[in-house]
C-alpha cells in the first residue's frame, strides 16, 4: 500500500465508494475523514460514488419545497436546498481544506463544466444560481437545464459535501420538488443532452482528473479499506 501523504499539500487521495451507497453511510464516512484530515492524519480527499436513490434538504430548503406526498427527505448541513441523488448520478465529495469558500465553489462548478465540454455539451454557470447548466431558448419554450448541483460545507477550514452530475439518471426523481428551490427551470443530463447514454463510469476517471486539476492537486488511489486503516 502507497503511503498515504497526510502532510502533502499537493496530494489528492480519489476513493472510489461504488453504486447504490446509502446517504448515511457516506455522510457517516465523511464526517471520519473530514475529522482526519483537520487533525493533519489525511491529504485532501475526495470520495467519488452512485447514492442510492435519496432526497436530501440543505440548510435553505424552506417547507413549501419538500415534496408534498410524504417522500422521505434526509436533512443535512450543507448549503443549498433541496435535491435528489440515485443511480446514474456521478458525485463527488472533496474533503479538502479550504481558505476561499466562494474560490472552492467556483472549482467544483469549473470541474463539471470542463467534465460537460470533454463530453461535447456546452454548461456554464448562471448568475445567482449554484452548479452548472445547460441554457435554454426562450423563443422555443425551453428553459434552462441543470446539469450538475453544487452543495458544500466547510468547518475548521475543512470542507465536506460537494458536487453531483447527471449523467444517465431518470429524470422522473425530480418530479416530486423544484431542484434546488427552482421552479421555472429543467434538469437534464449529460445522456439527454447528447442523445447517447454516458453512464457514471465512463464520466468518472474524466471527472477524477478534471478535479484534480481544478484543485492544482496531484490525484492518487486510494481504496476504501486502506482509507479506514489511517
Amino acid at each position: 500500500m502507497r503511503p498515504i501523504p497526510g502532510d502533502d499539500p499537493h496530494a489528492l487521495a480519489i476513493v472510489r465508494l461504488g453504486v447504490d451507497v446509502p446517504y448515511e453511510q457516506a455522510w457517516s464516512l465523511q464526517r471520519w475523514v473530514h475529522g482526519k484530515r483537520a487533525a493533519g492524519e489525511l491529504p485532501d480527499t475526495v470520495l467519488f460514488l452512485e447514492h442510492a436513490p435519496v432526497y436530501t434538504a440543505g440548510r435553505r430548503t424552506a417547507p413549501a419545497e419538500r415534496p408534498s406526498d410524504g417522500t422521505p427527505v434526509v436533512d443535512v448541513d450543507r448549503g443549498g436546498r433541496l435535491t435528489w441523488h440515485g443511480p446514474g448520478q456521478l458525485v463527488a465529495y472533496p474533503i479538502a481544506a479550504v481558505t476561499d469558500v466562494v474560490a472552492f465553489v467556483c472549482r467544483l462548478e469549473e470541474t463539471m463544466i470542463q467534465v460537460c465540454a470533454d463530453f461535447g455539451v456546452s454548461a456554464r454557470r448562471v448568475s445567482g444560481r449554484a452548479g452548472v447548466w445547460a441554457i435554454g431558448d426562450p423563443a422555443l419554450g425551453l428553459p434552462d437545464r441543470q446539469l450538475g448541483a453544487v452543495g458544500i460545507r466547510v468547518a475548521g477550514g475543512v470542507s465536506m459535501h460537494g458536487f453531483a452530475l447527471n449523467c444517465a439518471n431518470d429524470p422522473r426523481w425530480f418530479n416530486r420538488i423544484a431542484p434546488c428551490g427552482l421552479p421555472d427551470v429543467g434538469v437534464s443530463s449529460l445522456s439527454a443532452e447528447t442523445g447517447r447514454r454516458i453512464v457514471v463510469e465512463e464520466v468518472l476517471p474524466i471527472a477524477e482528473k478534471r478535479l484534480a486539476e481544478a484543485l492544482g492537486k496531484e490525484g492518487f488511489d486510494l481504496h476504501e479499506e486502506d482509507l479506514l486503516r489511517r
